[in-house]
C-alpha cells in the first residue's frame, strides 16, 4: 500500500503518527482512534467499535431484517402454538413447549421495562392471531408496530440463534 502524507500530531498530551490517504484513492481501510478517561470507558469503546463492525460485516453477507421487538419470536410463537393445537396426542405437549421457548424475548423486554409480563404475552398473541405479524414489545409501555417504529432483528442472526438453542 501507500500513503499520501505521514504526520505527528499530538492529542491532548500523547503524541499520534497519522498516516493519511487522500480521498478517491479507493481504499477501503480505516483506522479508527479511540481516547478515554479510564479503561472501563476505553474497554466499552472498544466493545462498541466491534459490535458495529460486525454488524456491518453481517449485513454484508445477508442484508434481510425481521420485525424486532419479540414480534418475530411471538410470530413464529404463535404459528407453533396453533400447529401444536391442531396436533392429536402427546406430542401436542412438546410443540406447545417448544412454541412457549420463543416467549422468552418478549417476556424478557417486558420485565426489563417494568410492564407485567403476563398481560404483554398474552396481548402480543391476540394481536398475531389477528394477522397483526410486526407487533412487538413498547419498552415504554404496552405493544407496537416495531416496523413502523424503525425496530429490526438481523434474520441471520435469529436464525442462529433459533439452530443453536433447537440443536442443543
Amino acid at each position: 500500500g501507500y500513503i499520501d502524507s505521514c504526520a505527528v500530531h499530538e492529542w491532548g498530551s500523547t503524541k499520534v503518527v497519522e498516516f493519511k490517504q487522500e480521498e478517491g484513492t479507493g481504499c477501503g481501510i480505516s483506522t479508527i482512534v479511540i481516547r478515554g478517561a479510564t479503561p472501563n470507558i476505553m474497554d466499552d469503546i472498544e466493545r462498541a467499535i466491534e459490535d458495529g463492525v460486525n454488524i456491518f460485516k453481517a449485513i454484508i453477507r445477508d442484508a434481510r431484517f425481521v420485525a424486532g421487538a419479540g414480534a418475530a419470536e411471538m410470530e413464529v410463537a404463535s404459528k407453533i402454538r396453533s400447529m401444536g393445537e391442531a396436533t392429536p396426542g402427546q406430542d401436542q405437549y412438546a410443540i406447545k413447549k417448544y412454541a412457549e421457548a420463543f416467549e422468552v424475548i418478549a417476556r424478557i423486554l417486558a420485565n426489563n421495562a417494568g410492564l407485567d409480563a403476563t398481560e404483554i404475552i398474552s396481548t402480543l398473541y391476540s394481536q398475531h392471531e389477528e394477522g397483526k405479524k410486526n407487533i412487538g414489545v413498547n419498552v415504554e409501555g404496552g405493544v407496537m408496530d416495531a416496523v413502523e417504529n424503525g425496530i429490526f432483528d438481523q434474520m441471520i442472526a435469529k436464525k442462529k440463534a433459533i439452530d443453536l438453542a433447537t440443536n442443543a
